[in-house]
């Protein structure tokens, strides 16, 4: 996988997906022609918007924080991943303004009160049609900026959730109930799967966390998800000792402590545009040359969560790049909706949780439970999004 860079300023929180225009977020004023009329309650349980609709244009979401802890307030997109924008670092009893300038569409908005995990009180929001057209603001520097930070808020946010979920699941395997790690394992591994790219521009932390029995150099440790995950699902064919109380202690707590390092890392990186669509590439050579062939979870079946993860990631990187694609190459974008739509199909066919199941709940058959047509259906979508993807780069900057 092509290598994201670690330069030393970290990146700004607030930015433009293809879907809105974002207006900077620390403003406590409501510029001319916006909406006043959107409030935000945010406490340690609730995230209590007072309309659940509005018209497109510019939208005030005036945010309160109620609770004890600093929070954050974030739109989401429909698919629940992307951010539109949010607003972080609110104190408790104070206020803060997000401004977006929005397009008609589906979103869901939610509060992550102490700013990490998930968040609470994730509620859907639609923007009606007004019938006046809401544009991408900015020139084209802006715009390349806007999706670099957009982006970089994503990374930190699925950050944040892999580190609560590995938490958790580091507990329950310590504790020794398997039935609730096995449950943990794939769901929380899809966050990482997402922003792998960025991962791996830390050096050996990516190989700690990710590496597979077959990856190791003679002499190097194993530790990280694949460690456990062949004590959780133990080879039938072959001889295994499981780990002792002591050795299960140890190597949940490295793999925290690994997750603790990425979750702090990840504060100080810049990207750049040409890595956004490299990156987005990359994720799908993981699922090319691991997650097809089935090599990435050998012992537990997962291997369609983390394709699942790398698809999304992806999609996300591409989706905050539409502006500028449109701009410069409308058929590439159809061309890449129409593979991207196709290969998440073909994923779902073999999902069995409910359309909108929560992250932790999210199943899919085991990979030995697929048919060599399965699988051949499955590589013809990821080859067919591969090549239009291969192209993003020389259309932006070309």
């Amino acid at each position: 996988m092509a290598r994201l860079s670690k330069p030393a300023a970290a990146a700004a929180a607030c930015g433009i997906l293809f879907a809105t225009a974002c207006t900077p977020n620390s403003s406590a004023e409501t510029p001319d022609g916006a909406s006043d009329g959107l409030t935000v309650t945010s406490t340690a349980e609730e995230c209590a918007v007072s309309a659940t609709t509005a018209e497109s244009g510019p939208l005030t979401f005036a945010i309160s924080n109620a609770g004890s802890e600093v929070a954050e307030f974030y739109l989401l997109a429909e698919d629940g991943l992307r951010i539109v924008s949010e607003v972080e670092n609110i104190g408790p009893g104070i206020s803060r303004n997000l401004v977006v300038n929005a397009k008609p569409g589906s979103y869901y908005t939610v509060c992550k009160p102490g700013m990490v995990g998930d968040g609470v009180g994730r509620a859907a929001f639609t923007v009606t049609d007004s019938g006046t057209a809401v544009e991408p603001s900015g020139d084209e520097q802006a715009q390349m900026d806007a999706a670099v930070t957009n982006y970089m808020a994503y990374v930190k946010d699925q950050v944040d959730q892999l580190l609560t979920g590995t938490e958790d699941f580091a507990a329950a395997y310590v504790a020794g109930n398997d039935d609730e790690a096995r449950r943990l394992y794939p769901t929380t591994r899809m966050h990482f799967e997402r922003v792998e790219p960025v991962a791996e521009s830390f050096g050996d932390l990516d190989p700690k966390l990710d590496n597979r029995e077959a990856d190791l150099a003679e002499g190097e440790e194993w530790t990280g998800w694949h460690r456990i995950e062949k004590d959780l699902w133990p080879p039938a064919d072959a001889p295994y000792t499981p780990l002792t109380q002591a050795e299960r202690d140890a190597v949940a707590a490295q793999l925290a402590e690994d997750t603790t390092t990425l979750h702090s890392s990840i504060q100080g990186i810049e990207l750049s545009l040409d890595q956004l669509a490299n990156g987005a590439i990359a994720l799908m050579d993981e699922v090319a040359n691991g997650k097809v062939t089935g090599e990435e979870e050998i012992w537990s079946g997962t291997d369609l969560w983390d394709f699942q993860g790398n698809v999304e990631g992806a999609r996300v990187l591409v989706d905050g790049l539409r502006d500028l694609l449109e701009a410069k190459d409308p058929e590439l974008v159809t061309t890449l909706e129409e593979d991207f739509t196709a290969l998440s199909a073909e994923l779902d066919e073999h999902r069995t949780s409910a359309p909108g199941a929560a992250q932790r709940d999210i199943a899919y058959v085991s990979y030995g439970d697929l048919s060599q047509d399965d699988v051949k259906a499955l590589s013809d979508r990821v080859n067919a999004l591969s090549e239009p993807l291969s192209r993003i780069t020389a259309a932006l900057l070309g």
